[in-house]
């Protein structure tokens, strides 16, 4: 696996620039936490980056990710990344089991709704606080389609604070601001 080749592949399959953005943020805060943990950046990181492959032309229950998956396995991807990117879908019935997995969960719609909070303030997220995030966490009408009980769910699942979560995500994404334009 490298790199440069699953970025290929997501663009082959994702042509809209925010779901594209999407991976680049998830796959910054999979490589984030795999230097924390100490476990396998590249890894970790193509996890991220291709999570959502299939997602713009099969959005469906009945098809994401499940056809990235399949595409991925054809490509000779690891079963341990197809089974994460099958386990961050709730209704797939993958158990998350190991680390990479929790915190492909964890992250996947933090990292989404840390963006949408970096997008309405004046600095981005170059100096965004926790508070500012969790202030918005508060309102529900707030980017009202992530689901924040999956945020909440995968910070238990993956044993961390929520403090301390936010922030890794914020250092992860301020590490790719220029590239998702935040």
């Amino acid at each position: 696996m490298d790199r440069q080749k699953a970025l290929e592949l997501l663009h082959e399959h994702t042509e809209g620039e925010n779901l594209r953005k999407h991976g680049y943020a998830v796959e910054a805060c999979m490589r984030h936490y795999a230097r924390e943990f100490g476990k396998d950046e590249e890894r970790w990181g193509i996890v991220g980056l291709l999570h959502d492959m299939d997602y713009e032309k099969h959005p469906s229950e009945e098809e994401h990710p499940y056809v990235g998956v399949e595409v991925l396995k054809e490509r000779g991807y690891p079963e341990d990344v197809t089974r994460a990117i099958l386990s961050h879908a709730d209704y797939t019935g993958v158990s998350r089991e190991n680390l990479m997995e929790k915190t492909l969960y964890a992250v996947d719609e933090l990292a989404g709704f840390t963006i949408a909070c970096a997008l309405v303030r004046p600095n981005g997220i170059s100096d965004m606080k926790v508070k500012s995030v969790k202030k918005k966490l508060k309102q529900p009408s707030f980017a009202a389609s992530v689901d924040r009980d999956a945020i909440y769910a995968g910070v238990d699942d993956l044993g961390v604070e929520l403090n301390d979560h936010i922030q890794h995500v914020i250092h992860a994404l301020q590490d790719v601001q220029d590239t998702l334009e935040i």
